[in-house]
C-alpha cells in the first residue's frame, strides 16, 4: 500500500497534469494538498507583499475550482493554511506518507522550499509540468543555454511539442482519516478586481473564445496596445497558476492554424510562447542571481533607493501621465499591458534612479499574472542586469506616447480630472534629491538614504 502527498503548486488543474498522472499511478491512497502561506500576506523586504488583493482573489477562484474538479473523480483539494514545511511535515507523520511529490519548481525560493521538505521514511519526486520542453527535450544541457533569447529560440522553435495529456478518468481515494481543509481560516479573498474567473473553466473559456474567433491573425500588430484585453490573447492569468498549460496554448494554436493557415501574425502567439519558456529555463540556470541586484551580471546597476519617488511611482504620482495612468490601472485591475509594463519598469528604473528589485516585487503584489521567472527575468533585461544583449531598454516616455496613445485615450481612462502630474524633486548642491512638499517622514527617509 503506497500512500502518496501530492502537492499542488502553479499546476492547478487535471489536464496535462503528468505529475498528478504519475502520483495517480503510483498509489493506493492519494492525498491532493495546496499550502498556502502566511508569509505571502506580509511585507516583504522591498515594501511590498508576495501576494496582492487580485492575484489572491484569483488563486483563492482557481483553488475552488480545483477542488470541484477532484471531488468529481472522488478527491478534494486539502487546503493548509500555513508554512509547508510545518504542515506538511504534520500531515506526513499522521497520515504516514510515502511518497511526497510535486511539479518542478523554475526559481530559486520555490526548489530551497522544496529542499526543506524532508521528511523521515518520506521519498521526494519532482516532475516537469509547466514548460513546453522538458530538460530532455532541449538540444543543450542546461548550462549551456544560450544567454540571449534569440539564440535559443533558433535552437528550439523547429522542436515537437508533445501533446497535453488528457486528464485522468480518476484517481485513487483518499485516507478515510483526511483532516479538513483550512477554507475558513484563509484571508478574506472578495478584494480585487473581479473582471477575470479563476480555474480551469474560466481558462477553456478564454482558450475556446480566443481561437473560435480571427484574433490570432491581429495579434502582432495589436499585442503593444496599451488597452483591449483583447488585443492579447490574455491567458496569462491562468498559465501563471498552472489552471492552463503552455502545451494546451500550443495545441490550440496548431489546431486554429490548420483551420485557416499559418500567418506571421498568428505564429508571434508560439513566439510569445517561447519568450516565456526561455525564461522558466534562465531562471533554473542562474538560480538566486534571479533575485540579485547585479543580476546575471559582474557590474551592479548605477541605482539605489528613494523612497519617496518610488511611492509616487506605486501610486501614480509622477511626472509623467503615460506612467501614472499604467501604474493606477496596474494597481486598480491587477492587470497591466505588456507595452505598459516595460514603459512603467523603464521609468522606474532610467527616470527615476530606483533599485530594479522594488519594481519587480510591487510588480509581484499587484500582478494578477504574475510569474516569478517571467516577471524578475523580464525586470533584469529592462535593468540590464539579465538577458539583453543591449545592456537594459530605455524608453522615451514622450515618443512611446505619441506613439501608442496619441489622443491621450488610455491617460484619460486612468487618470482622475482631479490628479495632477507632479514635479518629482530637485537637487541640493550635493545631488542629493529635495522633495517638494515632503512630510517630514518623508524626508527623513530620504536623508537616511545619504547614511
Amino acid at each position: 500500500m503506497t500512500t502518496t502527498l501530492y502537492r499542488f503548486t502553479n499546476d492547478l488543474r487535471l489536464t496535462d497534469n503528468a505529475a498528478l498522472s504519475q502520483a495517480a499511478s503510483l498509489s493506493d491512497k492519494l492525498i491532493c494538498v495546496y499550502c498556502v502561506n502566511p508569509s505571502w500576506f506580509r511585507m516583504g523586504n522591498y515594501q511590498s507583499r508576495p501576494m496582492g488583493d487580485h492575484r489572491w482573489r484569483f488563486l483563492y477562484q482557481s483553488l475552488r475550482d480545483l477542488d470541484r474538479h477532484l471531488e468529481a473523480l472522488g478527491q478534494r483539494l486539502l487546503v493548509l493554511y500555513d508554512k509547508p514545511e510545518t504542515s506538511l511535515r504534520r500531515l506526513c507523520s499522521a497520515l504516514k506518507v510515502d511518497l511526497l511529490l510535486q511539479s518542478h519548481p523554475s526559481c530559486f525560493d520555490e526548489l530551497t522550499e522544496w529542499d526543506r521538505l524532508e521528511f523521515p521514511g518520506v521519498h521526494k519526486r519532482l516532475i516537469w509540468t509547466h514548460t513546453l520542453f522538458t530538460p530532455d527535450h532541449l538540444p543543450f544541457p542546461l548550462e549551456q543555454l544560450p544567454g540571449h533569447f534569440t539564440a535559443f529560440r533558433k535552437e528550439v522553435e523547429s522542436l515537437y511539442v508533445p501533446d497535453p495529456l488528457a486528464p485522468p478518468g480518476s484517481l485513487p481515494p483518499p485516507p478515510v482519516t483526511l483532516p479538513l481543509s483550512d477554507w475558513n481560516q484563509l484571508p478574506d479573498a472578495s478584494k480585487g478586481d473581479s473582471a477575470l474567473s479563476g480555474g480551469s473553466e474560466g481558462a477553456a473559456e478564454r482558450l475556446e473564445y480566443y481561437f473560435s474567433s480571427r484574433l490570432p491573425d491581429s495579434y502582432k500588430a495589436t499585442r503593444n496596445a496599451l488597452q483591449g484585453r483583447d488585443n492579447s490573447t490574455g491567458f496569462s492569468p491562468w498559465l501563471a497558476n498552472g489552471a492552463l498549460s503552455p502545451r494546451q496554448i500550443a495545441q490550440a494554436l496548431y489546431q486554429y492554424e490548420t483551420r485557416h493557415g499559418a500567418s506571421e501574425s498568428s505564429g508571434w502567439i508560439y513566439f510569445e510562447l517561447l519568450w516565456r519558456e526561455y525564461f522558466h529555463w534562465y531562471a533554473r540556470k542562474h538560480g538566486s542571481q534571479l533575485f540579485q541586484f547585479r543580476g546575471i551580471k559582474t557590474q551592479p546597476p548605477l541605482t539605489t533607493f528613494y523612497p519617496s519617488r518610488f511611492r509616487k511611482w506605486t501610486q501614480g504620482a509622477t511626472p509623467s501621465p503615460l506612467v501614472n495612468a499604467c501604474m493606477n490601472e496596474l494597481r486598480e485591475t491587477g492587470w497591466l499591458s505588456n507595452r505598459g509594463r516595460q514603459l512603467a519598469a523603464s521609468y522606474l528604473v532610467n527616470e527615476l534612479g530606483v533599485d530594479w528589485r522594488y519594481g519587480a516585487a510591487w510588480f509581484e503584489q499587484q500582478l494578477v499574472d504574475y510569474d516569478p521567472a517571467a516577471n524578475w527575468g523580464n525586470w533584469q533585461y529592462i535593468a540590464g542586469v539579465g538577458a539583453d544583449p543591449r545592456g537594459g531598454r530605455h524608453f522615451d516616455i514622450e515618443w512611446q506616447r505619441e506613439q501608442y496613445d496619441p489622443d491621450d485615450a488610455y491617460v484619460k481612462r486612468w487618470t482622475s480630472s482631479q490628479a495632477a502630474a507632479l514635479p518629482l524633486d530637485s537637487v541640493d548642491c550635493a545631488d542629493w534629491p529635495v522633495i517638494h512638499n515632503a512630510d517630514d517622514g518623508e524626508a527623513k527617509d530620504e536623508e537616511n538614504q545619504r547614511d
